[in-house]
This record gives C-alpha cells, structure tokens and sequence, in this order.
C-alpha cells in the first residue's frame, strides 16, 4: 500500500469507525452523581414563564462520536414518524452511522475500512428510547443541555423524517434492533463518506434546531462541543464521567 495511503487511513479510520457503533450501556450504581431531568424540566418551564417557549436539546458525546438527545413528544407534535416498535419513553437519543459499523459486532475488514472510507457507503440512524433521568443512562459519555425554541420542532422533525427511508405510508424502514436498549436502526437514503462523517449529522441536526453550527468545524466530536458551547448557543455541561471518578 502507498506509504501516503497508510497515514491517511491511520488518521481518519479512527474517527470514521470509533465513531459509527456508538453505544452508552445504563449502569445501576447508586453512587453516581446525577443531575436529574426534573431539574431540565424546571429549566425549560422557567423559559416558558418569560414568554420564550423552549425544549431542552442534550448533546452527548465521547472522544469520538456525538449524538443529540431529545423529547420524543415534542418530535410528534411537530410531524415526526418514528419508527414501528418505539415505545412511548419520553426520551429518544439518536446517532448517525455506517451501516455495515453499526450491523457487524467483529471488527471491520481493511477491505471494508477502506471502502468506506474512499467510497460513498450506505449509512443508518439509531434511534434508542429510555426513561427519565438521562445522566443516569449516559454514565459513559459528557452531556450538554441546551434549549431549542418550541417553534424549530417542525424543521428538526423534518430533518429527521428525511434522514429515514420511508414506505408508502410515511413510516421509516428499519433493518434491525439497536445496539442496545430495544431501539431501532433506520435505513437512511443518505451515503456515508469523510468527510461527511458521524458528527456531521450531529451538525445538520443541531442546524434544523435554530443553532448556529458550521459544519467544517463539526467533523471531530471535540469541535461539535466547542460551537455548541459558545455564547450564541448556550449549551452547558451537566454530566461527565469524570464526576464519578471524583465521588469515587
């Protein structure tokens, strides 16, 4: 292989595969510090008494991968089909992905490295349902809350329709369960490729919600927080699995 090739693989791979099978498995420890979604709640109700009608948006994010937590009703409300078998949980997270990371549980091949990276592949979006209180869930990964007007629920539902291959009566195609937690991998009519990676649907996502993100400097999920977290956006941290460490 040229010399050349090889770094490129070497840099990018890491991203583009660390990055597709995203998994945050729930832990029952009761000594973790938890920031409980009341507390989110009471947020966005504080919004609503000033006249400025908001829903909480939660980024999650390792070193690799970041993905966006969200209140499924609101998504109804505004036009979004989810997928058959979903539940009625009131939280949704969702992830974006290369559908052959996301399907095989080994490793992947070079071969499959490789085409992936140099050739448009086809991709999914996992959507996973859970209950109330989310840092509890998402032990493993930093979470940022942010609020999204009310109103910008209609573009992220279409955003998120469109990110869904949907028969005749408008509901997403699934090809399978999710990683974990009883949620479903949707067929995506989109090609994955760098540099149009993970985090960049994160991007496009948190776009379709009102924020103001660029998409070049969203490739790395380090670069997702950074906008998400200036000024303009507003997102604070209210998790990271440091905390727990520091109880330890």
């Amino acid at each position: 292989m040229n010399p050349r090739v090889s770094i490129v693989i070497a840099l990018v791979v890491p991203w583009i595969f660390g990055s597709c099978a995203f998994t945050f498995p729930a832990s029952s420890s009761a000594e973790v510090k938890r920031v409980e979604v009341a507390r989110i709640q009471e947020k966005a109700e504080a919004a609503e008494v000033r006249e400025i009608p908001t829903v909480p948006v939660i980024v999650f994010a390792d070193n690799l991968h970041t993905g966006l937590i969200l209140q499924l009703d609101w998504l109804k409300e505004h036009g979004y089909v989810p997928p058959p078998g979903i539940g009625s949980k009131p939280w949704v997270a969702f992830s974006w992905g290369d559908e052959t990371a996301y399907v095989q549980h080994e490793w992947l091949s070079m071969g499959q490295m490789a085409h992936a990276l140099f050739w448009p592949s086809r991709s999914v979006m996992e959507i996973i349902p859970f209950d109330y209180n989310v840092p509890s869930i998402c032990q493993k990964q930093r979470l940022y809350l942010g609020h999204a007007h009310e109103s910008d629920g209609a573009r992220l539902a279409a955003f998120l329709n469109a990110c869904a291959v949907r028969g005749p009566d408008g509901v997403p195609e699934t090809i399978g369960e999710s990683s974990w937690g009883g949620g479903r991998m949707i067929r995506s009519p989109h090609n994955y490729y760098f540099p149009r990676i993970c985090n960049v649907w994160t991007v496009e996502a948190l776009k379709a919600a009102g924020f103001s993100m660029l998409t070049p400097t969203g490739l790395s999920a380090d670069g997702v927080i950074r906008q998400v977290t200036r000024r303009g956006n507003g997102f604070q941290q209210i998790w990271d699995p440091e905390w727990r460490m520091e109880e330890g």
